[in-house]
């Protein structure tokens, strides 16, 4: 039997989008979605068409609606992520008090449209509380981050109806950064290619890998130091153009970086827990920020800090350079200096 109630929630599109699509497809048992399904938005929610405020009346008029010509009905309430506190999930809670009887529900915690919500909202205890006593679920979304996101990316490749080899493993990270929820639509385009079973190679997944997605600034920050050039680059354009940063941002980032070295250079830091007191950060961070000023010294240090004020320079208006191309050659020479 499926839950009578299920709320996603999480702030990724992609992972939301997949997590409801299974839900209200185990919610329908096979029934018609032309009679059985009813899904709302947020433009249901709002109680005057030129503005003011929101309800969730709709939804609960809806769910409460008896199935006519089939055993049940799938509700889904999108957008309720704007609907942020206790009051305003009332009525919910007190529909899930009640109980539901022929009516599965899809609760789904997501920002709506309206570009007033700057941010989504968090969940209400209270409504979390009322979806569990009512038998239902609550489904959290996401990735993660760091090596929570890295396990994520190998169970999602673990789990492909397809079976990727070694390299195409490889390429697929490589390539995805950041973005790592791309694997969800590539996965499926590649069953539907090659066919459940299938074993994938490198050459078969490179036509559909598409852009490099965006990734960690440390990734940029380790080519730099590493001396890799090319590296360097390319981890810079996957900032501005995946990530959509601003050279100017990238120099912020570069800034912060060589200037926690440079606080470090000569400070007579003796160990981990020295620099952490002197940076304000805590544990590998600070470890690798007293390994790096070590190995650059006060002179590299010097003259990379020197590079960065020119390029701050450049970039607001000294020189006639694109700032893509202010940054290109900022990263080119901090990688240089540190060429073994």
């Amino acid at each position: 039997m499926t839950a009578p109630v299920v709320l996603v929630t999480g702030d990724d599109d992609v992972l939301v989008g997949e997590a409801v699509k299974a839900a209200v497809e185990a919610a329908l048992e096979g029934e018609d979605r032309s009679l059985a399904l009813e899904e709302l938005d947020e433009s249901h929610y709002r109680l005057e068409e030129d503005g003011g405020d929101f309800s969730t009346s709709r939804l609960i008029d809806a769910a409460r609606t008896p199935a006519f010509l089939t055993s049940r009905r799938v509700v889904v309430g999108r957008h309720l992520g704007r609907f942020g506190t206790k009051d305003e999930v009332a009525p919910l809670v007190g529909l899930l008090t009640d109980g539901l009887t022929d009516t599965r529900l899809v609760l789904v915690w997501e920002r709506g449209v309206d570009p007033r919500q700057q941010k989504l909202n968090q969940v209400p205890k209270s409504l979390k509380e009322a979806v569990e006593v009512a038998g239902g679920r609550v489904q959290s979304c996401s990735v993660g981050r760091g090596r929570e996101a890295d396990t994520w990316l190998r169970s999602r490749l673990d789990a492909a109806d397809v079976t990727l080899d070694g390299r195409a493993r490889a390429l697929i990270a490589e390539r995805v950064g950041e973005d790592r929820t791309r694997v969800v639509g590539l996965l499926e385009t590649l069953t539907a290619v090659f066919g459940p079973g299938t074993r994938v190679g490198v050459d078969d997944v490179e036509p559909y890998l598409g852009g490099s997605g965006q990734v960690p600034s440390w990734e940029l920050t380790d080519a730099i130091e590493a001396g890799d050039v090319a590296k360097a680059i390319d981890r810079l354009h996957r900032m501005l153009h995946a990530g959509g940063r601003h050279p100017l941002g990238v120099l912020a980032t570069l800034h912060g970086h060589y200037a926690r070295l440079l606080r470090l250079d000569g400070a007579g830091i003796a160990d981990e827990q020295g620099a952490a007191e002197v940076l304000g950060i805590k544990g590998f961070p600070a470890k690798k920020a007293l390994t790096v000023s070590r190995r650059m010294g006060s002179e590299r240090i010097g003259r990379a800090i020197r590079l960065l004020s020119d390029a701050d320079l450049d970039l607001k208006g000294r020189t006639a350079w694109p700032p893509e191309l202010v940054a290109e050659v900022l990263v080119a020479r901090l990688a240089s200096m540190n060429r073994r």
